[in-house]
């Protein structure tokens, strides 16, 4: 078992911290070490202080095709939220190509995204294809493939480039479901979260599984007795048993492939 030390990369409206990955350009080489290579999954914590820009990503098929690299599929779970916090999620109606190009060299695309209010503990899951930007005021986690790719499309008149030609070929919003609170259990072609309360304590069998991320969303306490401020970590073997003592939320994530 290891505990994972972030990276952090600042941006103009706000940051992110990596807090799971063997990616590339934000690689922890204690985790691919641990991982035994490629994990499939990178797990992030946004904070907006601004809004993101507008933006897709390719599926499997068109990221290898177009970058070599896997698609982006990602969800996002809300760890706060100021109020009257929003999100794009999805384009308000179907639209051509050319009435997509229009708007953005227009300047205008904001009248053709679906607005979302969003709350603490709201989940949303976004699908390759799926337009979207998240709102300023929100902190959230994000598990997604281990993937980079990114195809911005509209930058609220900031000047950074945008991918309008190959953004619109990857809008597909087929997927998209409605945001609501997250009900425990969530699962995917790509990634499982499960959201754990433990009261006094919690046991959690990881033989023959690939690495598990465990994230503490609220509370404090030890692991198999491991006081982070006292202690060296403990060293876990395959097919231990993770036991957590103390009163702790934890989301706990699983690559599915």
């Amino acid at each position: 078992m290891i505990k994972l030390d972030t990276i952090r990369s600042d941006k103009i409206w706000g940051y992110e911290n990596w807090i799971a990955s063997t990616h590339p350009n934000g690689m922890q080489k204690e985790f691919y070490d641990f991982a035994g290579g490629d994990y499939p999954l990178l797990v992030k914590v946004i904070q907006a202080d601004d809004t993101l820009s507008v933006q897709v990503h390719p599926n499997d098929e068109v990221a290898e095709r177009l970058e070599n690299c896997r698609g982006k599929t990602e969800c996002w779970y809300v760890l706060s939220a100021r109020k009257g916090a929003q999100l794009v999620y999805g384009l308000d109606d179907v639209y051509s190509p050319d009435e997509l190009r229009k708007a953005i060299e227009d300047e205008n695309l904001e009248d053709m995204l679906f607005y979302a209010d969003v709350h603490a503990g709201d989940f949303i899951y976004i699908p390759a294809g799926t337009v979207h930007a998240i709102g300023g005021g929100l902190r959230l986690l994000e598990v997604q493939q281990s993937s980079d790719i990114t195809y911005r499309l509209y930058d609220w008149g900031r000047g950074r480039e945008c991918h309008v030609e190959k953004g619109i070929a990857c809008i597909d919003e087929s997927g998209i479901q409605d945001i609501a609170p997250f009900d425990g259990n969530f699962e995917c072609e790509y990634f499982s979260l499960e959201k754990i309360s433990c009261e006094g304590s919690y046991e959690s069998s990881v033989d023959g599984a690939d690495a598990v991320l465990y994230f503490v969303l609220d509370g404090s306490g030890k692991i198999n007795g491991y006081d982070a401020e006292k202690e060296d970590i403990f060293a876990f073997k395959k097919g231990e048993v993770l036991k957590a003592e103390g009163s702790i939320i934890l989301m706990k994530i699983l690559p599915n492939l």
